[in-house]
């Protein structure tokens, strides 16, 4: 069974589609990533796979409960880790992870138990009885990441949670996020990092305009757009013809000449790390002269690019629910 599905998620603001039909299966112990630019819906379907939004039309299911119908079963079943920490700045690390232990009616000792644990989890026992307002951004972060796993939760959604992270930081959270697909969490992560997607997620979903317009593993989507490319550059441009001829028979598509340069090649090729050996062999037999040649994997930049016809930067926001 998935632990989160939903089938044809309506959510209108006015005359805005926040969502407009989206479809999400994620199976259990996976981590998704939910890609797209500002105003494509990734907000609000987490708004309303959380139970803080109700959807026009369309249903959502955790672990099999219904989202609608019966919110606060899911709410014991998930954690949520929104675009801003929410933590309490006046109390320390330790009173924070207790208070959620309280709202979810722990007795003192499995609060206080629990608490201990999540700080050692998450590097935060020297900081634990500093109140919030001392705390780095990267603390509060994992402190925010902390206390959305008192309750154990088996789904956690993360929106966006490396945003205004340093870069030292955003591989520390990264760390923390891959540790707990590994220990068999169930992650649905929001990202406009998309190497973050590709360093973490096991399955992607692309979305724009509140629809689902792609969706597969990142290599899967990698390969969409023509796979793994091979350039070539050469010492003279005289010499492009016996280079475009060595390469004839390990391309699989058109070899394209840059212009400026006029002594460079690029072209797509199958995916494998015996093509550039294969590549540079012939090309030494062939006499091109190579000053350089790589193997260009595309990056998830450039599938967004190509699905949405649009970078990741994106005028509007999403209409706040």
């Amino acid at each position: 069974m998935d632990a989160v599905a939903a089938h044809g998620l309506v959510k209108h603001y006015g005359e805005t589609k926040a969502l407009d039909g989206l479809d999400l299966n994620v199976p259990a112990g996976t981590v998704l990533g939910l890609l797209g630019p500002n105003g494509a819906g990734k907000t609000t379907a987490v708004r309303v796979l959380t139970t803080l939004l109700v959807p026009d039309a369309g249903s959502a299911f955790i672990d099999g409960v219904d989202v609608i119908a019966d919110p606060q079963t899911v709410r014991g079943r998930i954690g949520l880790t929104g675009q801003y920490a929410a933590v309490e700045e006046r109390m320390t690390g330790r009173e924070n992870l207790e208070l959620i232990g309280r709202y979810f009616h722990m007795n003192k000792g499995t609060r206080s138990a629990r608490a201990t644990e999540l700080l050692e989890r998450f590097d935060l026992v020297e900081a634990a009885d500093r109140v919030a307002t001392t705390y780095s951004g990267g603390m509060r972060r994992r402190l925010d990441i902390a206390m959305s796993l008192v309750a154990r939760p088996t789904v956690l959604f993360l929106d966006e949670p490396t945003t205004g992270l340093d870069p030292r930081s955003r591989i520390g959270m990264w760390g923390v996020i891959e540790e707990l697909g590994a220990d068999g969490t169930t992650v649905v992560l929001t990202t406009q990092y998309l190497e973050e997607a590709d360093q973490l997620a096991d399955n992607v979903v692309v979305i724009d305009r509140g629809v689902k317009i792609a969706e597969g593993s990142v290599d899967e989507l990698k390969d969409r757009i023509g796979g793994d490319r091979i350039s070539v550059s050469i010492a003279r441009a005289e010499n492009i013809d016996l280079a475009r001829s060595a390469l004839a028979g390990l391309v699989t598509g058109a070899i394209e000449v840059d212009p400026e340069s006029a002594t460079t090649l690029t072209g797509p090729i199958r995916a494998g790390g015996g093509v550039l050996p294969e590549a540079i062999r012939a090309l030494d037999e062939a006499g091109a002269e190579v000053v350089d040649v790589e193997v260009r994997r595309p990056t998830l930049d450039d599938v967004f690019l190509t699905l949405t016809g649009r970078r990741t930067e994106a005028d509007g926001e999403e209409v706040p629910a």
